[in-house]
């Protein structure tokens, strides 16, 4: 998934007010986080495939999107949270999110995702072979998470309005382009442009701290 990670984000706002969105999307993201610079590094591997949603084919990638690692790093993330801010109940959802991570992409994944480092068996359900599926899906999951945090939210200023709406956009263009645009010229300039994925924690910090959590009262239409 690519916007199901992000909308994942943005509804655990009403479970974790306290946590900034920047982290919860930065939780929720964190394996495709670490994937481009493994990628850079040549630690793992990605190659040009047969164009069904998506014209990559992930041949090798256990460090960042196995399962064994995704729980190692959902207990690594929740345990640093947990220490800096002492909120065991937002390091949980910290933690959960990275691991959703794997989850969600199982849903869509062919058969690829690795259960652990070194072992051979792969998975999958494959919701990619239907691009159409993919896109309802995916759509459906972004519309709920974006109606959440709006609803459980509410800007301060116009820049918590205007920030808000933007990264919205900014993530339906971006998921539209790499769905029907050209593949990328080389698996070295897909890792380097996949380290752009780390401005986006940053804009949902900065669109977070221009709103503030709705009272009861405020919910109420």
């Amino acid at each position: 998934m690519f916007i199901g990670h992000y909308a994942l984000a943005f509804a655990a706002k009403r479970t974790a007010p306290r946590a900034s969105l920047g982290i919860l999307i930065g939780a929720a993201q964190f394996l495709d986080l670490l994937w481009p610079i493994f990628l850079i590094l040549g630690v793992e591997q990605v190659a040009p495939g047969d164009r069904d949603f998506t014209a990559l084919r992930f041949t090798h990638y256990p460090w960042s999107h196995s399962l064994a690692m995704a729980i190692v790093w959902s207990l690594v993330a929740g345990c640093l949270y947990a220490v800096a801010t002492h909120d065991r109940w937002t390091a949980t959802v910290v933690g959960l999110l990275v691991g959703s991570h794997w989850v969600l992409d199982l849903i869509v994944h062919l058969p690829d995702l690795p259960l652990y480092p070194g072992g051979s068996t792969r998975v999958g359900f494959g919701l990619w072979r239907s691009v159409v599926g993919t896109l309802v899906v995916e759509g459906l999951f972004f519309i709920a998470g974006v109606a959440v945090y709006t609803t459980a939210t509410s800007a301060r200023d116009r820049v918590g309005r205007y920030a808000w709406w933007s990264l919205v956009a900014f993530l339906l263009i971006t998921y539209v382009a790499s769905t029907f645009g050209p593949p990328p010229p080389s698996m070295t300039a897909l890792g380097w442009a996949g380290l752009a994925l780390w401005i986006l924690p940053v804009w949902g910090w900065w669109a977070d701290r221009h709103r503030t959590i709705r009272t009861p009262h405020q919910s109420k239409p």
